[in-house]
Order: C-alpha cells, then sequence, then structure tokens
C-alpha cells in the first residue's frame, strides 16, 4: 500500500509539473507592449531566457526553459535583434528567436537629397556601425532601405547605389526618342534639375520638356537649384540668389552658361528619370510657380511674362513682397 501511494505521489507531481510547464505555452504573455529583444552572438537559451524574464516578455525564465526543450522541436535561437510582439506568447517568442527573421529597421532617402545629406541620414540611422564618406553626386536611389542592428553604413550606400545603377540601367533601355539627353550620366544630371524644381509628380514630364526644349534651341536652362549647388552642395541657402552669384561661372550655373552642368545637383527619384527619357509632348520654354503649390507653363516669353505678373500679384497679396 506504501508503495502505491508513493506512485501515486510522484504521478501527482510529474502531472502538476507537467501542468506547470504546459501553462502559458501559448496563451498571453505578460508584455504590455513591443519589446525589441537582442540575441548576441553565442547566447544559450538560458541566457536569452533570463533576459527575456527581467525585459518582461515572459513570466519566469525557468519555465520557458522547460518548455523549449519540451515543445520546441530541438531547433536552436539565432543571434540577431527582434521584435516581441505585446501578449506573445511563449510559443510565438521561441519561434521568433529561432526563426533569425531579425528587426529590420528603414534608413529613407527622400526624393532630391543631395549626397551631403544622404550620408547626414546615413550617420544619424540608428544601430549602424562604421563611417561612409559623401558618395558621389547622383549616385543613390532615393528609397526606403531595410537593414539589421549592427549592419555597415558602407553596406547599406553600396546597395542604394547598386539600386541607382540597375534602375538607370532599366530606364535608359526603355528611353523615348524625344529624349534630348545622350548618355545616362547626362539623364541623371537633367533629372536632378527636375527632381529640385518640382514636387508635383503629375509636372515632371513637362518640366522636362521645358529643359529638353531649351537645350535642342541652345537656350540657357536658368534653373535656380543650380546657382545654389556649388554654393552648398544642395543644402538649403536660406536665403534670396544673389545677382553675383547668378553671373558667377563654376561649371553648375545654368544662367551663366548654356547647356547641362557638370554634374547632377542631386539624388533624383524614379520619376524624374522617367521624365527625362520620355518628357511630355510639349512646345513650352517657360515655367513659373502658380501659387499652389505647383507651375504654369508657356510657349513663348510674352506668355510668360504674363504668368510672371500673375505670380507676384499671389506673392504681394500674400505680404511676401
Amino acid at each position: 500500500m506504501r508503495k502505491i501511494g508513493c506512485l501515486g505521489i510522484i504521478a501527482a507531481l510529474l502531472v502538476a509539473v507537467g501542468l506547470w510547464v504546459a501553462h502559458g505555452w501559448k496563451g498571453e504573455g505578460p508584455a504590455a507592449r513591443p519589446i525589441a529583444f537582442t540575441v548576441p552572438q553565442g547566447a544559450t537559451l538560458a541566457s536569452a531566457a533570463a533576459r527575456l524574464e527581467k525585459a518582461g516578455a515572459i513570466a519566469s525564465a525557468t519555465r520557458f526553459r522547460l518548455q523549449a526543450r519540451v515543445f520546441g522541436g530541438g531547433g536552436s535561437i539565432k543571434a540577431g535583434e527582434y521584435e516581441i510582439p505585446a501578449g506573445a506568447s511563449a510559443s510565438q517568442i521561441l519561434s521568433i528567436l529561432q526563426s533569425g527573421k531579425a528587426l529590420q529597421r528603414v534608413v529613407v532617402i527622400p526624393e532630391g537629397l543631395p549626397s551631403v545629406m544622404v550620408r547626414d541620414t546615413l550617420m544619424k540611422a540608428d544601430e549602424l556601425t562604421g563611417e561612409v564618406a559623401t558618395p558621389k553626386e547622383g549616385s543613390v536611389l532615393p528609397d526606403g532601405y531595410s537593414y539589421e542592428r549592427g549592419d555597415t553604413r558602407a553596406a547599406v550606400l553600396a546597395r542604394m547605389q547598386a539600386a541607382m545603377t540597375r534602375y538607370l540601367a532599366g530606364a535608359w533601355k526603355a528611353r523615348k526618342p524625344a529624349s534630348v539627353v545622350a548618355s545616362p550620366e547626362q539623364a541623371i544630371i537633367l533629372a536632378s534639375i527636375v527632381e529640385k524644381e518640382t514636387g508635383k509628380p503629375a509636372e515632371r514630364r513637362t518640366v522636362a520638356a521645358v529643359y529638353s526644349n531649351r537645350l535642342r534651341l541652345g537656350m540657357p536652362l536658368q534653373a535656380d537649384p543650380t546657382v545654389i549647388y556649388p554654393i552648398t552642395r544642395g543644402r538649403p541657402l536660406g536665403r534670396r540668389i544673389r545677382q553675383s552669384e547668378l553671373r558667377a561661372k563654376n561649371g553648375y550655373n545654368t544662367y551663366a552658361s548654356a547647356g547641362l552642368p557638370v554634374g547632377p545637383i542631386a539624388n533624383p527619384g524614379r520619376l524624374s528619370i522617367d521624365a527625362v527619357l520620355d518628357p511630355a509632348p510639349s512646345k513650352a520654354l517657360y515655367f513659373v510657380a502658380d501659387g499652389t503649390g505647383g507651375h504654369v507653363f508657356a510657349n513663348t516669353l510674352v506668355e510668360h511674362n504674363a504668368n510672371v505678373k500673375k505670380w507676384y500679384a499671389i506673392r504681394r497679396a500674400r505680404g511676401e513682397m
């Protein structure tokens, strides 16, 4: 009878331990909010469990280790930075740590950002490592680029530049006969001017047409951003352009010299590249702001001067002049 009693106690204890181990395996966990959690290289399940408990992702490190051994399928955890969702169960957490699908961070390069500010953006990006030089102007394709903690800035920049190389190659093959540029390099130069001159996607092909028409006629492009670029390398000027700067011959200023600048003045996006390779069917030679964030276009100087007067009237009404 005593042996049966002992066996019963042992059985009861085993059941109790089993219930304790199983409890919370697939139920809601204690994390009140998402938790960023890093598994260092060489970390053990025991060390990860202790840190998960300290972070509030699990209730018990001991229980989690036992659950992982009983229910975890034998897979090992992988180094990386992960996001543990709020309320994640022990089962979900182990799956995340075994998946190797690390938390992805994103660095965003807006269309028209100059290269000095591309470098600024990379240097400020959280959890990237290493130094990076200012990239060649026009070599980066504006977009969002994902990365993991510990990635190098140089590696992320290389992906940005490879993306531009791929996109430009495809766009150049698809260029239309109306395009005035003679090489992919010229396409980037003109696209960078189009990018800086309008923020409206619907206008890009027409702005590209204006500059294409001017290039065919040998007219100066007279693009203000080309005056600013050699002064600030693309950073905001913060004041009006001076008359002396409009007359300066420096290879970029398209008021002082006809033709394209010696290089790009920013990193143009896909739509601006496409626009210069397929400009709108327009005879326009001029454009000026219309007061709504867009522009009004004109084929003749007489029309343009009338549009400029309207723009000045808008600015005076706003108290800007």
